[in-house]
């Protein structure tokens, strides 16, 4: 019964929101779109100016915006991610949760880790971002503009709120009082509205997704895992690291040719290189020229998908040496994936572990190491091998089952809550009180 009253709750808020008109100022923001602009990208810009923010990024107007995330200095807000992936059709039709309820925010010039096993969903979540999949559901805002959304939350709650309502409804008629009476009305009053919120809502989210800034797009940039696939054998190194430019409308090829060559000198390498073919390069090199390709669009947001996993430990050194001299000179914000927790607390300020598709612990590094609460996130910490040989003879490691580490069988589930400032971990209740208990120790 409680959960059905805060479904209801849930939404009434929402329909006592103000609603999206898609109807008002189209014409405007079409006459908006379609000026002739003034070369804005090297002029700044009054954050707090809507106006002019719009202007500068060529927003259009009906897009939606969180103008208080800028406010708080947060470059990207993921909220409530999912990403479904669906195999078969008909009966054989199969749904596999790859990244389910993912919730995070990144603020200027902060390196964000995200850790876990293969398989938990973190590069899923960095190819979601990037816009190379159509999430399921949920959000994701930069600069406080959304620029991708799901609507499949949208679409259960016009399925299933009339049929929790004429569940709820059958149960407060069998009682028969006045009070119940109201009640029915009242449900049957918020239930009318689901269905015309929730449309306008999946038209808004439909509308925001055709519409994207592509300057805001071109400001996210991402370094692949792999740097041999990811490299075309076929083009040269000039052409690997420019094609981004032709694509964005730049065709002066000496100005894209003097671009290149301040990339390879960036990142380490020479102009001799750019007429050569992947395959002629080490595999530093090669994740080398992927860096250069993602630096040369001049990002502001760098999603860097285990750059380190296919490398020796030299090259590791020379390459995490590299995007931490880049983040500093550049002012980069970065998202770093990777399997090696020492490397994450050394390069990170924050670390997000995942497991199963879900965030089950977030915190600064360096209170995530001394103050592991979940138990995942303590079998990660203890499979972290040391070149002491003492150290290692008595080390223990932990083995995480979730069968035996959780109890959620008296309908007490978890959720992220906060333990202390900027400490989340994906508990219930009763876990929560463990663990603030564990802290206070």
């Amino acid at each position: 019964m409680n959960k059905q009253n805060d479904l209801f709750e849930t939404i009434s808020k929402e329909a006592n929101e103000e609603l999206p008109v898609m109807g008002e100022a189209v014409e405007a923001g079409q006459q908006f779109i379609n000026d002739d602009y003034e070369d804005v990208s090297s002029l700044d810009y009054d954050p707090s100016d809507q106006a002019a923010f719009n202007r500068y990024y060529k927003l259009h107007p009906q897009v939606k915006q969180k103008p208080e995330l800028r406010e708080q200095n947060i470059l990207l807000s993921v909220r409530h991610l999912k990403q479904f992936f669906f195999f078969g059709k008909g009966r054989n039709r199969q749904k596999l949760k790859a990244v389910s309820n993912v919730s995070f925010d990144l603020r200027e010039g902060e390196c964000l880790g995200i850790v876990g096993e293969s398989g938990c969903g973190k590069t899923t979540t960095g190819r979601s971002i990037m816009r190379l999949y159509n999430i399921t559901s949920g959000a994701i805002y930069y600069r406080g503009v959304r620029i991708s959304a799901g609507n499949r939350w949208n679409k259960k709650e016009i399925k299933w709120a009339p049929i929790h309502a004429k569940e709820r409804i059958e149960e407060l008629r069998k009682l028969g009082t006045p009070e119940a009476e109201a009640q029915i009305r009242e449900l049957e009053d918020k239930v009318s509205m689901v269905k015309p919120v929730q449309n306008a809502k999946i038209k808004q989210i439909k509308f925001d997704n055709d519409h994207v800034s592509q300057k805001l797009l071109n400001e996210i940039q991402m370094i692949f895992q792999d740097p041999i696939d990811s490299l075309d054998p076929r083009m040269t190194v000039e052409d690997i690291i420019q094609e981004g430019l032709q694509i964005q409308g730049f065709k002066n090829k000496a100005e894209n040719h003097k671009k290149v060559v301040e990339m390879l000198e960036t990142v380490g390498l020479v102009e001799e290189h750019s007429s050569r073919y992947p395959h002629e390069f080490s595999g530093g090199q090669r994740q080398r020229i992927g860096i250069a390709r993602a630096l040369i669009m001049n990002p502001k947001l760098l999603i860097c998908d285990e750059p380190i996993s296919a490398l020796d430990v030299s090259i590791r050194a020379q390459v995490i040496n590299l995007l931490n001299d880049l983040k500093n000179n550049l002012k980069l914000s970065i998202i770093f994936i990777a399997h090696d927790l020492s490397v994450v607390k050394y390069f990170c300020d924050s670390i997000v572990v995942m497991y199963f598709g879900k965030v089950v612990e977030k915190a600064p590094s360096d209170e995530l190491f001394k103050n592991p609460m979940h138990p995942y996130t303590r079998s990660l910490l203890s499979a972290i091998p040391k070149p002491d040989p003492r150290y290692e003879r008595k080390r223990q490691r932990i083995t995480y089952n979730p069968a035996e580490a959780h109890n959620y069988e008296n309908g007490d589930l978890p959720t992220l809550r906060e333990l202390k400032k900027d400490h989340f971990v994906y508990c219930n209740e009763e876990e929560y009180q463990r663990y603030m208990e564990e802290l206070k120790a």
